[in-house]
């Protein structure tokens, strides 16, 4: 298992700040490298996940792009399998598709996080991704 815990490219930043991290199951970490603001309106963040750690079922009103830099983790979008992610790997997530990411349970996961369209609002956190699903990834 490579040993992320300082991230890849940028910096690792703090544990996920409430209320975001109540949306999470395990530790993950965020260091905002763009503001969302009226200037630019794609807030981007770099978001660290220790082994395991992944989000909840949620949705962006505006859309969001995964640009992944490092570890091994997961993408699924609700009615699909789950999709392994690697350095290197894009996703594309339209407006209002429900779907989560994280971790693999044995590797940490970096990914930037782009909201688009950030003044469609804020993302819609749903409910956590069952244990018995995740425990089936490999």
């Amino acid at each position: 298992m490579s040993d992320l815990s300082n991230s890849v490219i940028f910096p690792k930043g703090d544990k996920m700040p409430e209320p975001f991290n109540k949306s999470f199951i395990g530790q993950a970490y965020l260091q905002m490298l763009v503001q969302g603001d009226k200037e630019f309106n794609c807030p981007i963040g770099n978001v660290t996940f220790e082994p395991g750690c992944r989000n909840n079922w949620h949705k962006h009103p505006g859309g969001q792009i995964l640009l992944v830099t490092g570890g091994r983790g997961w993408y699924q979008e609700d009615g699909t399998p789950a999709r392994e992610l690697r350095a290197g790997d894009v996703v594309k997530i339209p407006a209002n598709v429900k779907h989560w990411h994280g971790a693999a349970k044995d590797s940490w996961f970096v990914h930037l996080s782009v909201e688009t369209n950030s003044q469609a609002g804020p993302a819609e956190w749903l409910e956590p991704v069952a244990d018995d699903e995740y425990n089936q990834l490999k």
